[in-house]
Order: C-alpha cells, then structure tokens, then sequence
C-alpha cells in the first residue's frame, strides 16, 4: 500500500478543540490506567476526548488496542502478521471501571480480530453479561465488527442484550478502495445491520465523509441503510490522524452538515447526529434516549 499524501490544509475554526482542563479528565484517564484499559477515545485520536472524559463517559476499546486490518482512515494500532494475546481479565476490569465512573449509558467497542474464530463475539458477550448483572439499569450499546459475516458471532453478542447495536457502515460503496477495503465489504455490513434488526435489535451506523464522495453518494448510503432499517445515523468529518493515513479532501461547513441531518431523516432514521466533530458513540445516549421518547 503507497503511502498516502500529507494533508496540509488547513483546519477550519468550527474543527478547534480545546485542550483537557477538567478534573474528570485526569480522574478518568487514572482510572483507565489503573484498570489497564484502552479506549477508542485515545486509540483513534478523537477530537471529543477532553469533552467526553469531563463528563465521565468513555467509549471501552476491548479485544486489546491491536487491530488485525489495515484500513487506510484509522489511527489505531495494527498487527504485524503475529497471532495477538487475548487480555486477561478484560470484562471484569472494564465492569469495575463502569462502577466506578458510576456510568449509566455504556459504550463498548473493539479493534478487528479476525485471529479469533469468533472475531471476539464471546468477549463483548461476557463483557456486556458482567456490566448487566452488577447493575440492570445500565444501558450498552456495542460498537461491532463485521466479525467476517459470521452470523453465529452475531447471534452470541445479541443473546447478551445490548440495548443497541452499532455497526459503521464508514463511507459510501464507491469510496471503500480508499479507504484500504474490499468494496464487497460494504454489502457484508449492511448484512449486519439487517441480520441484526431481523435479531431484534436496535441498530446504528455512521458515515466518515471528506474523502471525495459526493452528495449523491452519500444519499444512495442512506438509502441502503434504511432499506436494512437502520435506526439511527451519526456523520462526522473525517479528520486525517497521521500522515500514514488517507487524506482528507474536503472540510464540510457545519451547514452542510446541517443540511445533510435533514435529508438522512428525511429517509426515516429515528434519529441523526451530523457535525464536524461527531463520532459513532459522540452523546450515545442522548440518541437512546429519543428513541425512547418515541416507543
């Protein structure tokens, strides 16, 4: 794989963030040392992550923080061909965490595991049964992997009862070869997303968008996920995290996003999170929590 061009235009203001002042910044960052664990918040370089700890909430990157594909847009870590270890004790730490951040609305993810025969369906399974079993109120929602299409893999996490499955879809079909993935892989997600909802779950996915697709594009993407009947939708900018990684084409103004909002619902998603810093788990309960309201 060539090594993609340096993004050297510069960021617009609406992308500024400010640097990490609150003290529950560095409760949670202690706390996570403390446990050993890895979040996505630091493993993909999110721009949310000083306004996300301040308000002791964290997406769990569980599975470890090595991922076994090589996809040009992320930042995390990636496997050198060498089969990964399996973290000891990875659930009943990341349940200790929950407990002690006094979280009430979950978020847990994991890098790719395609080593795993499972793809790592059994971790995010116990992970989920300890979360829920020490407290039955919390609410988790699981960010999954495409587990290669394993339907079984699938199955295991949603016996576990998340209250929501999250699945990202990243960028349209014609923009996957990118983004370093095979363009059938597109079709396998949206697989997911429909065996998922045919499981009875609630489902979700998010777009990445600033890597050349157009508005059409974009809406042919809506499309496909409502026709699998996704609920919810998150758009986001994608923001190149190191020179490694593909470059970013276009920066969206946040009206564009705006506008953007509007014809995704217009497809009839529950609810839609567009913005410049928006992210799959970006104010992940607040989206429950309409989708309550509207039971």
């Amino acid at each position: 794989m060539a090594v993609p061009s340096v993004q050297t235009t510069k960021k617009p203001s609406w992308l500024k963030v400010k640097l990490p002042t609150h003290e529950n910044f560095f409760y949670v960052s202690h706390l996570l040392k403390k446990n050993n664990l890895h979040t996505i918040c630091q493993s993909a370089k999110c721009p949310n992550v000083a306004e996300c700890w301040a308000h002791r909430t964290a997406t769990f990157l569980i599975l470890g923080d090595t991922c076994t594909r090589d996809c040009a847009f992320c930042a995390v870590t990636k496997a050198k061909g060498e089969p990964l270890p399996s973290p000891q004790g990875e659930p009943e730490r990341v349940a200790a965490a929950v407990s002690q951040m006094g979280l009430g609305y979950v978020v847990l993810t994991s890098v790719t595991r395609d080593d795993l025969p499972d793809g790592g369906a059994s971790s995010f399974a116990a992970t989920l049964e300890i979360i829920k079993n020490q407290n039955t109120d919390i609410k988790v929602e699981v960010l999954i992997p495409d587990f290669n299409g394993n339907e079984k893999a699938l199955e295991t996490v949603i016996a576990a009862g998340p209250d929501v499955v999250n699945h990202n879809i990243e960028v349209p079909e014609n923009i996957y070869p990118r983004i370093n993935r095979p363009v059938q892989n597109y079709r396998r997600s949206l697989s997911i997303l429909e065996k998922a909802k045919a499981l009875g779950a609630t489902t979700k996915s998010g777009l990445m968008i600033g890597l050349g697709e157009k508005k059409q594009d974009l809406q042919q993407t809506f499309a496909d996920l409502r026709a699998v009947f996704c609920d919810f939708l998150t758009i986001g900018q994608y923001l190149q995290p190191s020179r490694i990684n593909a470059p970013t084409q276009k920066y969206y103004t946040p009206e564009e996003f705006a506008d953007l909002k509007r014809i995704a619902l217009e497809f009839g998603f529950t609810e839609v999170e567009s913005g410049p810093l928006v992210r799959s788990s970006y104010r992940a309960h607040l989206m429950y929590e309409k989708l309550k309201r509207t039971c």
